[in-house]
């Protein structure tokens, strides 16, 4: 019968020794040291079913390793290692530019659209371990809605909802006023929270429509849909008057300030309120809205 236990603890000594001799590629030992070792936990306690609620043995391996090999051998870390070969079994799922951090923020999710969805971004952003963490820690997946599902990326998979707003007292009622300055003193926050590829263009942009000045909120550009972003603020239920209004400034940046080779301008009206009322029978497609959530 074979001996878990013995041949837990060579994977483990095995990988300590390969990371001596070939420093530049531990991650990767780690990885597979650690999914090796979940393997053979499952196998030990007697298959998955079982060994989603069977801790003795690992408790009694994590003794036993700890007194042998010294520190790093807890039963929590057996218990992750165990868990990360029940989620990852399709090996090719497992991408060795994460680090070991990493999958550990992954493995609580039970999603695994989301935990593909978190790979992805980790990977095509170069996330480290704690911004990944503070993306899963925002409900970020869940705030995309349907539109994560997208196969391509489109604009409006860009738009989360809701839109999380750094402020100093996320309990004092804000003025629009002093939300634009929020988001003007957070203005780096604020373009990550949006996504990708969006940069700064200005703040109050005036412009002239017919014999009157108007001033759009926030000027944006995005490099990986190649357009502009008109951003409106409202602090109220979302209106009529705001698609009009919105419009209208869209009209304005793609005549004047779009150029022939950018696609065509996009507006997004950051409200306290949805309306789908209003949403319903808004004509132009480029318009998209979110509520905003103070933090």
């Amino acid at each position: 019968m074979l001996n878990y236990y013995n041949e837990i603890k060579e994977v483990f000594v095995k990988n300590e020794i390969y990371k001596k001799v070939k420093d530049y590629s531990k991650n990767r030992s780690d990885l597979n040291t650690y999914f090796e070792v979940g393997r053979l936990i499952v196998e030990a306690q007697g298959g998955e079913a079982r060994a989603k609620y069977g801790n003795r043995l690992i408790k009694e391996y994590s003794i036993r390793l700890t007194k042998e090999l010294g520190k790093g051998y807890t039963d929590r870390n057996l218990r992750n290692m165990r868990s990360f070969y029940i989620k990852f079994k399709k090996w090719h799922a497992v991408r060795a530019e994460l680090s070991w951090t990493h999958y550990r923020y992954l493995l609580p999710l039970n999603d695994i659209k989301e935990i593909k969805y978190y790979i992805n971004i980790s990977l095509s952003q170069n996330l480290s371990s704690r911004e990944l963490k503070e993306r899963i820690k925002s409900k970020e997946y869940e705030r995309l809605g349907k539109n994560v599902e997208l196969e391509e990326p489109k604009v409006e998979s860009l738009i989360k909802n809701p839109i999380l707003i750094k402020v100093k007292n996320k309990n004092e009622k804000l003025t629009e006023y002093a939300l634009h300055q929020s988001i003007l003193e957070n203005m780096e926050d604020f373009l990550k929270e949006l996504g990708v590829g969006f940069a700064f263009i200005g703040s109050e942009v005036k412009i002239k429509l017919g014999d009157r000045y108007n001033y759009i909120d926030f000027l944006l550009f995005n490099t990986n849909f190649n357009c502009y972003v008109v951003v409106e603020l409202k602090i109220t239920e979302l209106k009529a008057e705001h698609i009009g209004q919105i419009t209208k400034y869209i009209g304005y940046v793609d005549k004047n300030i779009r150029k022939s080779f950018h696609y065509e301008t996009v507006g997004v009206i950051i409200c306290k309120k949805e309306n789908k009322y209003v949403m319903e029978y808004c004509s132009n497609p480029n318009i998209f809205t979110s509520i905003y959530q103070t933090i």
